[in-house]
């Protein structure tokens, strides 16, 4: 079969390579899926960079989201069977950029019916990391102000919908004119475009003083200290990522004084701690799926011969929504 994979870690466009490889045998607890879709994310950049905290032993298989068909399943499975249609992460180091991919029967879900290849594969990963950040770290409560860095992205556009759909007035954060225009029809309430306005004084405005309760932080670096800047009282910043390539080092005496909380996301270690959890998020996420409340935003449709270069867009900052391989 077909796979992309990585033999020497740097940029997707330079170390990709689309090779020949051997069909996947599943292991204990683990599903063969065909390939129907699946989606880039920017965990799947630093994966590819040596920058990522998993780190699959070379050569592996990008891809770490996706939407399949079940053909073989493993010893000890009883979640799912063949034939099924499920979403979920993959089982590195056989990852979804390939024609057939690895996954966990536990951490495998039904694929809503209502969405397409494409939409299924980009539904998990996103719109569960949002969940989880808004509702299980910060609490976000209807009537709140949520202010989404990168809004425009794979990520923040999932915050945008949740974070409507919970009642919350959403300010949403853009680097472009384009992405701006993604933002409002996601049904941000106030949209900033950071290349061209200030942060901290858009948002001052636009909530009279008062500031956001909960930042929902992709990006880290400028956007995490403006997000400081325009915190409310009892406020909640929530660092998902540092899509900006900075790490900031967050002055505590500023958090004290201003009466506000760093909080961290790592979506993934529910998956080992509480993986009930991410089946309860599912189900809940699928209902606001099924009540046409979310849904995910594919951009780009890829073929497989193209997806190093879709994913170096993406690490490149100049995509929006789901950029998807689709087989």
């Amino acid at each position: 079969m077909k796979a992309w994979q990585v033999h020497e870690l740097g940029r997707p466009a330079d170390v990709l390579r689309l090779d020949d490889i051997e069909t996947p045998t599943p292991g204990p607890g683990q599903l063969r899926v065909r390939v129907l879709a699946a989606a880039a994310n920017f965990p799947d950049v630093l994966m590819v960079g040596g920058g990522y905290q998993v780190r699959p032993p070379l050569p592996f298989t990008p891809g770490i989201e996706l939407c399949g068909e079940v053909l073989a399943v493993g010893e000890g499975v009883t979640r799912n069977a063949v034939g099924d249609r499920v979403i979920g992460s993959s089982a590195m180091p056989r990852g979804g950029f390939a024609e057939q991919a690895l996954m966990i029967d536990e951490l495998a879900y039904p694929a809503p019916a209502v969405l397409d290849d494409a939409e299924a594969a980009s539904f998990h990963v996103g719109h569960q990391t949002a969940w989880f950040g808004l509702h299980r770290r910060a609490g976000l409560a209807a009537g709140e102000t949520l202010l989404v860095h990168a809004a425009a992205g794979g990520v923040g556009h999932a915050a945008v919908q949740l974070g409507k759909a919970a009642g919350a007035r959403v300010i949403a954060v853009v680097g472009g004119p384009e992405k701006a225009v993604v933002a409002r029809a996601l049904g941000a309430d106030v949209v900033i475009d950071r290349t061209t306005t200030d942060i901290f004084t858009a948002v001052k405005e636009a909530t009279g003083g008062r500031g956001a309760d909960v930042v929902f932080d992709p990006v880290g670096g400028a956007s995490y200290l403006a997000s400081t800047r325009c915190i409310a009282f009892e406020g909640r910043i929530v660092v998902i990522g540092f899509t900006s390539g900075e790490i900031p080092a967050p002055p505590l005496g500023h958090a004290l004084v201003k009466n506000y909380s760093i909080v961290g996301l790592h979506w993934g270690l529910y998956a080992t701690h509480d993986p009930d959890s991410i089946r309860r998020a599912h189900d809940d996420l699928t209902a606001l799926v099924d009540a046409g409340v979310i849904r995910p935003r594919v951009s780009e449709r890829l073929a497989l011969a193209d997806v190093a270069s879709g994913l170096q867009r993406l690490a490149d900052g100049t995509t929006t929504g789901r950029v998807t391989y689709v087989a």
